[in-house]
């Protein structure tokens, strides 16, 4: 079903766009790109590309912005009913409610060295010393 509306959302959105640009403005906009106001003026009449155009684009902004409000509200991941969690925020759950802390070194590097403590530290004798 989500495949289904994610396709009509396209569709919409290329029809809101050519409906869009197919308006015509003071300089025509692409109506004219496509021979003028004669294609438009003979398919719809002088002032019904205008009035049609119009309509469609409203129709076609309803349209648009509830089938985001679907999308949004049946998309896994988020919205209000499809709430998922991803793989890495179960292993942390699971991990918190074990108790154990998740690894803070990257896979691959050598850990680094902790400072000594002064006992542990080697006994160096000072310079002329020993020789």
């Amino acid at each position: 079903m989500i495949v289904f509306l994610t396709m009509l959302h396209v569709i919409i959105c290329i029809g809101l766009i050519m409906a869009v640009l197919m308006q015509s403005a003071k300089g025509e906009g692409l109506a004219g790109a496509f021979g003028g106001s004669g294609i438009t003026g003979a398919v719809f009449g002088g002032r019904g590309a205008a009035t049609f155009l119009s309509k469609a684009t409203t129709v076609l902004a309803v349209a648009f912005f509830l089938s985001c409000l679907l999308l949004s509200f049946l998309s896994p991941g988020t919205g209000g009913g499809g709430r998922k969690s991803s793989g890495i925020q179960r292993e942390a759950q699971k991990r918190a409610t074990e108790g154990t802390a998740p690894a803070t070194s990257v896979p691959g590097t050598a850990p680094q060295e902790q400072p000594q403590t002064p006992s542990e530290q080697p006994q160096v004798p000072p310079p002329g010393e020993g020789e």
